[in-house]
C-alpha cells in the first residue's frame, strides 16, 4: 500500500497493522486511532499506538514498518508522505484496571489488523474521561457507541468496578440523547 498525503488516520493504522501482520507481530491498535477506526474517521488523533504482545525485536519493526516507508526516529516511527506516526507503548494490553483484554481482527479491503473492540475502544475513551476528566474522550466514547453495537453489560461492569458509576450514568444518558438527535426524534 502506498501512503499518501491524503490518507487518513484510519487507513494508515491498518495499513501498518497489516504489515506488522504480514510480519509475523502481533500487536494491537489502541487509543486515538482506534476510536478513528471506530468512528469512521470521525475522530482524529496525530499518531496510531499498537501494544505488542509477546518480545519483538527493534529490528523486526523497523523491517516490517519499512515495507510502508515509516523510518524510526527515537521511539516514534515517521513516514514522508504523512503527518501521522507510530508508536508502540508499553504493555500490558489494558483498560484501566482490566488486563483481559481480548483483541479483534478487523478487515478493510484486503488489510487485517488487530485492533480493540468497539467495546473496549469506547471503554479506553471512557478511562480519560474517569480518570482524568478528558471531555473530548468522553465526546469520542459517545460517537463510538452511537456507531457500533458494543456490550453494554461490559462497559457497566467496568465502570463499577473503576469508581464510575455516576459518570458511567452521565454517559449513558448523553448516548440516548445522542441517538435521539441522531433520529431525529
Amino acid at each position: 500500500m502506498t501512503i499518501r498525503r491524503t490518507s487518513s488516520l484510519p487507513t494508515v493504522a491498518l495499513a501498518v497493522g497489516d504489515a506488522l501482520r504480514r510480519a509475523g507481530i502481533r500487536a494491537v491498535l489502541t487509543g486515538g486511532a482506534c476510536a478513528a477506526v471506530h468512528t469512521s474517521g470521525k475522530h482524529s488523533s496525530v499518531d496510531a499506538d499498537f501494544i505488542l504482545l509477546g518480545e519483538v525485536e527493534r529490528r523486526d519493526l523497523d523491517e516490517a514498518l519499512g515495507t510502508l516507508g515509516f523510518r524510526r526516529t527515537g521511539d516514534r516511527y515517521v513516514h514522508p508522505n504523512t503527518d501521522f506516526y507510530v508508536e508502540f507503548p508499553r504493555g500490558p494490553l489494558a483498560i484501566g484496571a482490566d488486563d483481559d483484554i481480548r483483541p479483534v481482527e478487523h478487515v478493510s479491503g484486503p488489510r487485517r489488523c488487530l485492533t480493540l473492540s468497539a467495546t473496549d475502544s469506547c471503554r479506553d475513551r471512557l478511562a480519560a474521561f474517569y480518570h482524568w476528566n478528558d471531555r473530548q474522550s468522553l465526546s469520542i466514547a459517545v460517537e463510538i457507541a452511537v456507531r457500533n453495537r458494543i456490550r453494554w453489560s461490559v462497559v457497566e461492569r467496568w465502570s463499577r468496578a473503576e469508581g464510575f458509576t455516576l459518570r458511567y450514568d452521565d454517559f449513558r444518558a448523553l448516548v440516548s440523547r445522542a441517538r435521539r438527535a441522531r433520529s431525529g426524534s
